[in-house]
């Protein structure tokens, strides 16, 4: 276990500078708004901003004020965010991203969850936090090797809560964390108390029976998973099987960078117009300044080519194994992927606790941190 501070150079960050100043602008077709992309208007006007307004140092001292380390498990090296709660009983929670996210995401909630005293919640609820960076993504990478599928980043991250010393934990998760975090309980049942997710994917399992009777919620869901599948899911086919070729454009070029990550911001979250709407425009530079400055745009598209082939098994109706523990869901509305509580209760079966809220998306870290954190303090402390 190494102390880890993030001092990026001032070199690379002129270099990001240069590089935005000197972009070769595409061009695009008029009154076509965001249908076929990220417009034109609003990514230069962002990539102005990111150029000339952010302050990375400001960000850099931000991130730096949480405990951060570093240690290598199986072959990588694997960053994390460890931030021991003032409270002697707190219940260890281990806290997993996704893409195109990173312990980032989590800085407006780190506070609340690890000190509810200083945040007017009740000390009973507060967490010792470990919020990993995936291996291949931020300063996890970039990768040194193949196969990091989600069993292999489980039993990371049940060796990572090994070194720290902690026998009994919970875990939560959004997006890649929440397929994480599952299968982490489903490895662990004897130390892994609960788990809570904010993102969970429910399939069809193409028995006729199943899909009689569905409420118009659920049929609109359902009208949105073939709405994904059909029109919003070419980044994931593209990382899922030409990872490498996608690199070499996203490594060059900062703006093909933040257009990769922004239509994510906007497409997936509580947003009207702009991501602006629905999560903080420094924050999400954080984001993507992270990608940038650690070069792992690139790798952190492999874990969807390591993933394929049980994703595709899940869009073809197999049934996952299931997790022995207690399973809490959080359902944002504006999420790109909705669960169906039928098709969920026939996947995990230990579900104890189901929220639906009525605003929020895919980063509710970021969009909603107070929502989220009320809903995993209810969680794990039903578990008590």
């Amino acid at each position: 276990m190494r102390p880890f501070r993030i001092e990026i150079p001032q070199a690379d960050i002129d270099d990001l500078r240069r590089r935005i100043a000197e972009t070769r602008w595409a061009d695009e077709l008029p009154g076509v708004g965001w249908d076929r992309g990220v417009p034109l208007h609003y990514l230069r006007g962002l990539a102005d901003y990111w150029r000339t307004g952010f302050d990375w140092r400001a960000a850099e001292a931000r991130l730096n004020e949480i405990p951060q380390f570093t240690t290598e498990i199986d072959g990588e090296t694997i960053h994390f965010m460890h931030v021991r709660s003032p409270e002697p009983d707190a219940l260890p929670l281990l806290m997993t991203h996704g893409w195109p996210g990173s312990v980032a995401e989590f800085l407006k909630v780190i506070g609340p969850l690890s000190d509810p005293r200083a945040h007017g919640g009740d000390p009973a609820d507060a967490f010792h936090l470990v919020i990993p960076s995936l291996p291949g993504y931020g300063f996890s990478g970039p990768l040194r090797q193949t196969g990091w599928d989600v069993p292999r980043i489980a039993a990371a991250w049940s060796r990572l809560m090994d070194l720290l010393g902690y026998d009994a934990y919970g875990v939560q998760g959004g997006d890649a964390g929440s397929v994480i975090s599952l299968q982490l309980g489903r490895a662990e049942p004897e130390r892994v108390l609960g788990v809570h997710v904010n993102m969970l994917m429910t399939f069809p399992s193409g028995d006729p029976a199943e899909m009689a009777d569905l409420s118009e919620l659920d049929q609109s869901r359902l009208g949105a998973l073939a709405r994904f599948d059909a029109e919003l899911s070419g980044y994931m086919k593209i990382m899922a099987t030409r990872p490498q070729t996608l690199a070499y454009a996203l490594h060059d070029s900062p703006v093909g960078q933040l257009a990769w990550i922004v239509e994510k911001f906007r497409e997936w979250t509580d947003s009207e117009s702009v991501p602006e709407d629905a999560v903080d425009r420094d924050q999400m530079l954080t984001n993507a300044s992270i990608y940038w400055f650690t070069r792992t745009m690139g790798s952190s598209a492999h874990f969807y080519y390591e993933g394929r082939e049980a994703v595709a098994q899940a869009a073809a109706g197999a049934v996952p194994p299931p997790v022995p523990v207690p399973v809490g869901v959080a359902v944002f509305p504006h999420d790109v992927f909705l669960p169906i509580r039928r098709f969920a209760d026939r996947d995990l079966p230990s579900i104890s606790h189901w929220t639906e809220f009525d605003r929020g998306g895919h980063f509710p870290a970021m969009e909603q941190p107070g929502l989220l954190t009320e809903d995993v303090r209810a969680f794990f402390r039903s578990l008590k």
